[in-house]
């Protein structure tokens, strides 16, 4: 397999929050570069120093990056969608600049060439026997029931290949019905939302802090022909959201869905449901107890490839 070495240029104290969430996006294995730990080096007294070669000594001056290997594929990309969104989230987050610029750069390759790995990888992709996924540049037959979902995820996250997509889009048709109102926390490129209104459901509001998936959510919602049931915003979490929702999801991490939790009983509908997923399977007690002390009631969970997603309802009062 080939790999692609992506380079993201952060500071000192961007470090722990990058490395924080690359983790949680279930990408633990990285290597550090940062120039500060390599001057604390050089001062430390208990070591003397008779030569240290020049090529060393320009780690002094380095800028911090942290340095991850994505494989050259449709994994690959899909991954590097996550970590974009990340990264964009976090820059928007950081008002103070201390993160510094938050960029990412691949080596040896095009920006251009790597978005075009959508299209040697991604095929379509069925989710359910009621639902499969394809992407905009190719076709499938379909059996009798079955809705056909249009996608071009450009770099935003979510194209049903990815385990927690997938487990999420599973849950969400279970509850799917044409009253059903549907708010979608972590939009990325709008494929939950526009599962649910393919499934049926009345109408979506698709939230995401990242603009560009916000874009991509609406020119996928075009692409699918219901544009006109699917309202997107820009903003954090539920900050620009009013009204109850029959159904929330939020395919997201778990430390912003345990951020989350405390909110979701305000926007759900009387017997509404909340699906959560993105939760890495070590991540999975702290979700649950979170849901619990939310007054949130865990009615199902599934697990594919390290990762889980579950189904919640309101514990009645």
């Amino acid at each position: 397999m080939n790999w692609i070495q992506a380079d993201i240029f952060t500071t000192t104290a961007g470090i722990d929050p990058v490395s924080t969430q690359l983790i949680a996006l279930g990408l633990p294995g990285f290597a550090i570069q940062d120039a500060q730990d390599f001057q604390d080096f050089l001062k430390d007294t208990t070591i003397h120093w008779d030569y240290v070669d020049e090529e060393l000594m320009k780690l002094a001056q380095c800028e911090t990056k942290i340095t991850l290997y994505l494989p050259d594929n449709l994994q690959g990309a899909e991954q590097l969608s996550g970590v974009k969104s990340m990264l964009r989230a976090l820059k928007a987050q950081d008002t103070d600049h201390s993160y510094g610029r938050l960029d990412i750069e691949l080596a040896d390759i095009q920006e251009e060439d790597w978005s075009t790995a959508w299209k040697k990888y991604y095929h379509p992709v069925e989710i359910s026997p009621r639902l499969v996924v394809c992407p905009s540049w190719e076709d499938t037959p379909l059996r009798p029931g079955q809705a056909m979902l249009r996608l071009d995820p450009g770099m935003a996250f979510g194209t049903g290949t990815h385990d927690t997509t997938r487990l999420c889009m599973q849950l969400l048709e279970r509850y799917v019905d044409e009253n059903t109102h549907v708010l979608d926390i972590g939009c990325g490129s709008g494929i939950l939302s526009i599962a649910a209104l393919l499934l049926g459901a009345k109408d979506a509001i698709g939230v995401d802090i990242d603009e560009n998936a916000v874009k991509v959510s609406r020119e996928n919602a075009a692409l699918n022909g219901v544009e006109d049931r699917l309202h997107t915003v820009c903003g954090d979490l539920t900050d620009k959201v009013s009204g109850t929702f029959q159904l929330i999801c939020a395919n997201i991490v778990a430390d912003v869905i345990i951020r989350l939790c405390p909110v979701i009983p305000r926007f759900l509908a009387p017997g509404g449901v909340f699906i959560a997923s993105g939760i890495i399977d070590e991540r999975i007690g702290d979700v649950r107890a979170a849901l619990a002390e939310a007054g949130l009631s865990i009615e199902e969970q599934k697990e594919s490839g390290g990762w889980c997603a579950l189904s919640c309802r309101c514990e009645e009062r």
